[in-house]
């Protein structure tokens, strides 16, 4: 089957709309139209013709050189993984569709490691869906529980937006990171109903959605405003799980010693001694907002 959807020319016209004539040495002679910069400029930029350039955003050229590629991503200040995306885009090969199963599972071997951590920690699908999980998770977060996800609670759920201090900097992150995840395989049923869902619900979503900003989740420093314990820095490791198709092992850590380690500690104290089983939700646990079937 081909695919006649023009990925390519919406990704073009989403990132050059983001970039400020005068962040690129354009001076501005009047009140635009549109926001961003226009299609010729972007040519001019880029050393490729107006015309050339109106075809790739048009679809009516699917296979431009990676030189003409790397030019137009030097315009449109692409980082390293908005140039994958963009690469990704227009690589002249059929893809092949396969069937990919809804259920997700985690092998006993990660499932029965989890409530052994002192830290938290869960395993999470493609989708962010929270497939397994241990006590000490439960204790950060009631949202971290199976069956979750965290791109609903996240977006969504007001104690969750509550709790990350910078959930600016959170949606941005996960935004970016789904579009990464799907690429072109943005006829996946479970892609539709979380964008579908997200798209209607949450105005913050959609803004940054039409971004087509792309990034890859990394390591990083999260800062939590606890209910219970204040203020939290606590990095936040991901993990591929080799054997899987696509889960990730996400754990949260303090630096040994600080005043986070001691919060941390102190939430610990407070789960209930019998670890409970990483395949049942944590207790305590809300149900998805905006998802009556949870």
């Amino acid at each position: 089957m081909v695919d006649n959807a023009n990925h390519l020319g919406e990704y073009l016209r989403a990132r050059r709309a983001l970039i400020p004539p005068e962040a690129v040495g354009i001076t501005e002679l009047g009140r635009r139209r549109v926001p961003g910069l226009r299609r010729e400029e972007v040519a001019m930029l880029a050393g490729i013709s107006a015309e050339y350039y109106l075809r790739l955003e048009r679809g009516r050229d699917r296979n431009p050189s990676t030189q003409v590629l790397e030019s137009i991503a030097r315009v449109l200040r692409l980082d390293d993984d908005g140039m994958s995306h963009l690469l990704s885009l227009v690589v002249d090969k059929p893809r092949r569709r396969r069937p990919r199963p809804r259920a997700e599972r985690v092998p006993d071997s990660i499932g029965s490691l989890l409530p052994t951590f002192v830290h938290p920690a869960f395993i999470e699908g493609r989708y962010f869906d929270i497939l397994a999980t241990n006590a000490m998770a439960g204790a950060l977060s009631p949202s971290m529980s199976v069956g979750r996800n965290q791109l609903l609670d996240v977006f969504l759920d007001p104690p969750e937006e509550a709790l990350h201090q910078d959930w600016d900097g959170i949606t941005e992150c996960y935004a970016s990171s789904l579009r990464q995840a799907v690429g072109t395989d943005t006829e996946d049923p479970r892609f539709i109903e979380l964008v579908g869902q997200l798209s209607l619900a949450s105005p913050r979503f959609r803004k940054l959605w039409s971004r087509h900003d792309v990034g890859v989740q990394r390591g990083s420093l999260t800062r939590f405003i606890h209910p219970e314990v204040g203020a939290l820095s606590l990095h936040r490791e991901r993990l591929a799980i080799s054997g899987t198709d696509g889960l990730t092992l996400v754990l949260y850590h303090a630096e040994a010693g600080s005043e986070s380690a001691e919060k941390l500690a102190l939430l610990g104290s407070s789960v209930a001694a019998p670890a409970q089983n990483s395949n049942v939700p944590t207790a305590g646990s809300r149900p998805h907002p905006g998802n009556a079937q949870s």
